[in-house]
């Protein structure tokens, strides 16, 4: 039997075979789907991964103000795109590890103040020229400057001093960080020539594939680059990506062969897409969510009863069953899920209550409708969930004006810069990371604009409290304060839902984000 379920593994990986007939085949010898799986991954390691060829990705998440500066990366096909070409320092592997990319090593004083990065030699940007320390310390040091808009801003804050030492970068904080590592694992914190101080839209890195073509919210593509550092990335001779915003179009050019893998299917779809002959449905649960965020400094958001009452009027349980379909988890107006080290247990779950929505919208003296913004590209059905939001809420006397945005530029013109809109996170690593991307007060991309000096106070201590209880502790009061007073309305965590083709070899889930944390391109290959 072993033998028999060894011959069919090996013909699945030469992709002569697909996975759904293989599992179909072990279960008929009574081999259990955990037992397959692992011969299936056992098979692909041994056959090693396979050179050549065009993959292809078909994304959601793309715009015709997309920008190759890595400061300014906000949705998915930017940064699928800019991971194929670009690295950082470090990286956060699927089981929340760091592991070491351009450092190629890392290590802190006792009091985990000072942090030094000993960075690897040989490496070459795209332009020829050898990477050097000093490039780290440009691209941290631009990164640094409010002028940047970097989504980096508010990680980077906490640097006092950044210097090079020989082939080390050392970095000085101004207050202990025993999680600086996976910080600096920020897609935005990509190490470009001179930082990108000279052009941060140049689109030189030192990735795999050096840009090829450059077609923001059409087309992306990056050829082999043959200097690259590591032979364990970047198979394929060419990689692309095509801007596909409508999910019927993106799942159909997957159907056709058009792109090898798609991201962000619908949950509305998923069980139809388990039934695609040639296609797998991936489905990882993560850190990701979908939210409503409101700027509390925005009339008639900088009232807290109105903020309340709206938290109040959503249904999240309704939203996890109709819009999630189960692909996913109900939310509690903070950023942090059971997945996260250290989560603040025993906060009560807020519910949907019409009668405590009724009171706060009241108390608030706010009259008439109020403008809630959404777009197919939010997130994977945002519009229907905005309408659902829109009829619980009537059914407590607030109405709800719903825009329907376009997809392009809703990234650089509604999210961040209107004042109550549809928006995702796809999470991050540790607690400290997602609260000083969006939450700080200095973060330049707290798109609640929940500037409060307290919370900062407990974020930045709870940095060097190497005490876990007393630590979880602090998250658990800077949940609370995120909750009750902040902008943030957060209905579900979501799973990261994906679609690949069988012909694509070495894809890995990753619950960092949706395809592989957007490195399928460098990591996976097409079968023979």
């Amino acid at each position: 039997m072993s033998k028999e379920l060894e011959y069919f593994s090996h013909k699945v990986v030469r992709g002569l075979m697909n996975r759904r007939a293989f599992l179909g085949r072990a279960t008929a010898l009574g081999v259990s789907s955990v037992v397959a799986t692992g011969l299936l991954s056992s098979a692909a390691k041994a056959a090693g991964p396979m050179k050549g060829g065009t993959l292809k990705a078909g994304y959601q998440g793309g715009a015709s103000s997309d920008s190759l500066d890595s400061a300014l990366w906000a949705s998915d096909a930017p940064v699928g795109f800019g991971r194929t070409w670009a690295e950082g320092l470090v990286e956060v592997s699927p089981s929340g590890e760091v592991e070491m990319r351009l450092a190629e090593s890392v290590e802190a004083s006792a009091d985990a103040k000072s942090w030094n990065f000993k960075i690897r030699e040989g490496v070459e940007f795209h332009n020829g020229k050898t990477m050097t320390p000093a490039d780290v310390v440009a691209t941290i040091e631009r990164h640094s400057d409010e002028n940047s808009k970097s989504g980096a801003l508010g990680i980077v804050k906490g640097i006092e001093s950044v210097v090079v030492d020989g082939q080390n970068v050392v970095i000085s904080l101004a207050e202990p960080n025993a999680d600086l590592p996976y910080l600096m694992a920020d897609y935005h914190l990509m190490i470009m020539p001179n930082g990108g101080k000279d052009d941060p839209a140049a689109g030189i890195g030192t990735g795999a594939y050096k840009i090829a073509e450059n077609d923001p919210g059409v087309r992306h593509v990056g050829a082999k680059f043959e200097n690259y550092w590591d032979d364990t990335r970047g198979h394929a001779d060419e990689v692309e990506i095509l801007i596909l915003n409508d999910a019927t179009a993106r799942l159909a050019a997957l159907q056709s062969g058009q792109v090898h893998m798609i991201n962000r299917v619908e949950p509305k779809v998923a069980d139809l897409v388990k039934r695609i002959p040639g296609v797998e449905l991936h489905s990882v649960s993560g850190r990701g969510h979908y939210v409503f965020i409101m700027h509390v400094n925005t009339a008639p958001f900088d009232n807290n009863d109105l903020r309340m009452a709206l938290k109040y009027a959503i249904n999240r349980q309704e939203m996890v069953d109709k819009i999630l379909q189960g692909y996913g988890s109900v939310g509690n107006d903070f950023p942090i899920n059971a997945s996260y080290p250290l989560f603040p247990e025993g906060i009560e779950q807020r519910e949907y209550d019409p009668d405590k929505a009724k009171f706060h919208f009241k108390k608030s003296g706010h009259d008439g409708p109020i403008v809630l913004r959404t777009s197919d590209v939010a997130f994977p059905g945002a519009v229907d969930a905005t309408q659902l939001f829109q009829q619980s809420a009537e059914a407590a006397g607030i109405q709800l004006e719903i825009k329907r945005e376009p997809g392009d530029g809703y990234w650089s013109e509604v999210w961040n810069v209107k004042p109550f809109s549809a928006s995702y996170w796809s999470g991050r690593p540790v607690q400290d990371q997602m609260y000083s991307t969006a939450y700080l007060s200095t973060a330049d991309w707290n798109d609640t604009k929940f500037i409060r000096p307290d919370f900062d106070k407990i974020i930045i201590q709870a940095r060097g409290e190497l005490d876990a209880a007393k630590r979880k502790e602090m998250y658990r009061e800077a949940a609370l304060l995120v909750r009750d007073e902040g902008g943030l309305i957060l209905p579900m965590f979501n799973d990261f839902l994906d679609a690949v083709g069988d012909k694509v070899g070495g894809y890995e889930d990753d619950p960092n984000a949706g395809l592989m944390n957007d490195k399928s391109l460098i990591k996976a290959w097409i079968k023979a």
